[in-house]
């Protein structure tokens, strides 16, 4: 089983290396287009900035590569945003995968803290992402920015107010929140991904 993470520029990739490494997977880190072409999945990490990273990868026509991928796809966090036709954060076009733009949370009360750090629970759980995983299990979130519920929603979650958790469009799956950092409920969600 060949998987290859996208290195791009992107905070939190060792991270998701050392998860999948506990599973038992030897993943490759590569900015190789023909590598993560052959992959038989593809992760696509992330943690940074909408605009500067949309604008790493389309000097690296690395946008081109992803939207074009036809193996499963994994997108984590700023990957999952990133997927989404257009950011909030930077004002920037993303790569369009899923027909939703990403917004920034406005808090509503003093309580309200922006970015969103900790663990929430997941609902409305959908598909062979989620199998074996029960409403209500905790997830670990860190973001300022997040994706409404939408018609490609597979798992939501509330903080301010309900949101969309994961998304799924034909081979492409993504999470706001960090499977690689979410206990044995995301050793398990990466585990369902490497066995689609």
């Amino acid at each position: 089983m060949d998987i290859a993470i996208i290195d791009y520029n992107a905070g939190n990739i060792y991270s998701v290396v050392h998860a999948l490494k506990r599973l038992g997977i030897n993943p490759v880190v590569t900015a190789d287009k023909d590598v993560i072409r052959a992959a038989d999945k593809v992760i696509f990490p992330g943690v940074g900035e909408a605009k500067t990273t949309m604008e790493h990868l389309q000097v690296k026509q690395m946008d081109d590569l992803i939207v074009n991928l036809t193996q499963p796809v994994l997108g984590i966090c700023l990957g999952m945003q990133l997927m989404c036709r257009h950011s909030d954060e930077g004002d920037v076009n993303c790569l369009g995968i899923f027909d939703v733009d990403v917004k920034r949370f406005q808090p509503q009360k003093h309580e309200d803290k922006v970015p969103h750090i900790g663990w929430n629970t997941l609902t409305a759980l959908q598909g062979d992402l989620y199998k074996g995983i029960n409403a209500g299990e905790f997830v670990y979130f860190v973001h300022s920015y997040y994706v409404p519920v939408n018609p490609n929603s597979i798992a939501t979650t509330s903080y301010i107010q309900p949101f969309c958790a994961s998304l799924q469009k034909d081979n492409f799956y993504a999470t706001q929140f960090h499977p690689e950092k979410s206990g044995a409920v995301g050793e398990k969600i990466l585990q369902n991904f490497i066995g689609l």
